[in-house]
């Protein structure tokens, strides 16, 4: 039953990222669907796999460690999501396939070196604060570029776009100039590294994710419609 459930609400997502897509001529493929999982037990997740999520995110590492080893045989990819301590650098290249909040040069610099010592490059986006919060997480629009500049020096690291956590509206109309400034944040970024190809946008949740598209979301990161509402 539940199994059915979240097969359900997920083909109730795509129907409605593939709507957003179609309304500003964009093609729905182009747009990665990544199943936020923190919280979520193993079977849910495994049953949220079966029903067709291929990329799943997470907010902390230890948690997702023992749910990652626990579904080692699925093809999936795996997306940190959430703050991310240098300290946890080592656990974070070894587990993750892109990160998505690196929000300084110390956690780049500290990735990079981890990334080194087993051989891989690791894809990460920078996280921007792009609604100038105090309590979020995420480098200042202004100093994105020079970030940016400092980080495409690391040779085990590519850069492959920006993710925002926007300020919490009900309305989405509201969050829409946080979104229009991340994609504008984006071409000026692409426009002073063209061989990069910063393509990716992470962006949208479950209250406002056909807004972020619409905006030129390449990423959304839904939990609540696929998985429901977390126990508190």
């Amino acid at each position: 039953m539940e199994s059915m459930e979240i097969k359900d609400r997920l083909k109730q997502v795509k129907a409605r990222i593939a709507g957003a897509a179609e309304a500003v001529g964009r093609d729905p493929d182009s747009i990665t669907l990544v199943a936020v999982s923190k919280t979520v037990p193993a079977e849910r997740v495994a049953a949220a796999i079966r029903a067709g999520v291929t990329d799943l995110g997470e907010n902390y590492v230890q948690e997702a460690q023992e749910k990652i080893q626990g579904l080692a045989d699925q093809a999936v990819s795996w997306h940190f999501i959430g703050h991310l301590q240098s300290n946890k650098a080592k656990h974070a290249v070894r587990l993750f396939d892109l990160i998505h909040s690196v929000d300084s040069l110390k956690l780049a610099r500290a990735l990079d070196k981890r990334a080194e010592v087993i051989g891989k490059v690791q894809k990460i986006l920078i996280q921007v604060n792009i609604s100038g919060e105090a309590t979020k997480s995420g480098i200042a629009p202004n100093e994105t570029l020079a970030l940016a500049r400092s980080i495409v020096q690391l040779e085990n690291l590519h850069l492959c776009g920006l993710m925002t956590v926007p300020a919490f509206f009900n309305a989405p109309d509201r969050v829409r100039p946080h979104f229009k400034a991340m994609r504008e944040l984006r071409e000026t970024l692409t426009m002073k590294f063209p061989d990069l190809g910063l393509s990716e946008l992470s962006m949208g949740m479950t209250g406002d994710f056909e807004a972020a598209i619409e905006e030129g979301a390449t990423i959304v990161r839904i939990g609540t419609a696929i998985f429901g509402h977390r126990p508190r």
